[in-house]
């Protein structure tokens, strides 16, 4: 059964079970994946600003298309599951319709565009750089209407809030900042971190404010207290990405520069799991399917992989969740999974 007939049994939507390894001819590594608004596609974004589309049901290679000409390094669909918005090396953003009709191109920023969030209407969106600037845009006109300054680096993300006027940013000075996108002020300043912040996320209750952070961290504030609420410590190196479960408010995954992925609940100082060698390199974007039951993850090591939750009774027996000692003592390759699934094969695409 789909994750929202558990609604009080969130460790039943932990993704642990890998299905496949999806890889493109040109192998290079995936910054940024998003699963289309009615979870029938992937979409990766390559270093080399390519797309590719990826089947959602039997995780083939559907298309592949030049979207940028320098690296792409984020996409986000608005909330009318309409428009998707993607940002390059070169600091342009580009409109792109379901379709993957292209539409506009901004020179938005002097140098790489870092995130992107849409405002709760959609009407506007914002856009973060390595200039240090955040600006807001008028969606429609595609206008600049407002430049946010006040971090003292680059800016690495950028969050909207789900239903009001605020905006979360993250930035390598290891500030976070709450902005007023109306009068570009800043109006709090998080100092918890000791590192580069490399994301932040918004829970979909509007209180809950997550940040991951190159000092191994993954703190949780409380914005109507602006107060931090929970300090996950697990990974080994750097967090690199998070995502928030669209289905259980309190569960989340985070990705590490080692190539870990850890399951993490609110409330709870332990993970809920843990895989050690998702990847070989850095997990750098994470995804859930909109049904939550199947999570993507795209890394350094140049593949997309999928995971899915372990149906009761289901041994732990592949490469991913055991040791690599028993691994190897058990005979399994990196792609194997020792049951009657048939899950872990690899996806080439063909272009």
């Amino acid at each position: 059964l789909p994750p929202n007939c558990y609604i009080d049994n969130p460790i039943s939507s932990v993704a642990t079970k890998f299905i496949h390894t999806s890889t493109n001819k040109v192998r290079c590594p995936i910054n940024a994946i998003r699963w289309t608004p009615e979870g029938r596609r992937l979409i990766t974004g390559s270093s080399t600003g390519e797309f590719t589309l990826w089947n959602g049901l039997t995780f083939n290679f559907e298309t592949i298309l030049q979207a940028h000409f320098s690296a792409i390094r984020c996409m986000k669909w608005s909330h009318n599951d309409t428009w998707m918005i993607s940002g390059d090396d070169s600091g342009a953003i580009k409109y792109w319709q379901s379709n993957m009709n292209n539409l506009k191109e901004l020179p938005a920023h002097k140098e790489t565009v870092r995130d992107l969030s849409f405002s709760p209407t959609d009407s506007k969106f914002a856009s973060c750089s390595d200039d240090g600037t955040i600006k807001i845009w008028s969606f429609a006109e595609a206008q600049e209407e407002r430049v946010l300054t006040g971090h003292g680096w680059d800016v690495k993300c950028l969050a909207w809030h789900p239903t009001k006027g605020l905006l979360a940013s993250g930035s390598k000075d290891n500030l976070a900042k709450i902005w007023d996108p109306k009068t570009g002020k800043a109006l709090a300043t998080l100092h918890g971190h000791k590192n580069t912040i490399m994301q932040t996320s918004w829970n979909k209750n509007g209180n809950w404010l997550l940040t991951a952070c190159r000092d191994q961290l993954v703190r949780l504030y409380d914005i109507r207290t602006m107060k931090e609420l929970q300090v996950f410590r697990g990974h080994k190196r750097e967090v690199q990405s998070i995502s928030w479960h669209p289905i259980h408010e309190k569960l989340f995954v985070s990705g590490g520069w080692e190539g870990s992925m850890i399951y993490w609940q609110v409330g709870d100082a332990n993970p809920l799991a843990e895989i050690e060698t998702a990847h070989e390199s850095s997990v750098f974007a994470l995804d859930w399917h909109p049904m939550g039951h199947i999570l993507a993850s795209g890394s350094n090591d140049h593949t997309t992989r999928f995971w899915t939750r372990n149906r009761p009774g289901d041994p732990m027996n592949d490469r991913m969740n055991l040791s690599k000692e028993e691994a190897d003592a058990m005979g399994l390759k990196a792609e194997e999974i020792v049951d009657d699934m048939g899950g872990g094969h690899e996806g080439e695409c063909v272009d």
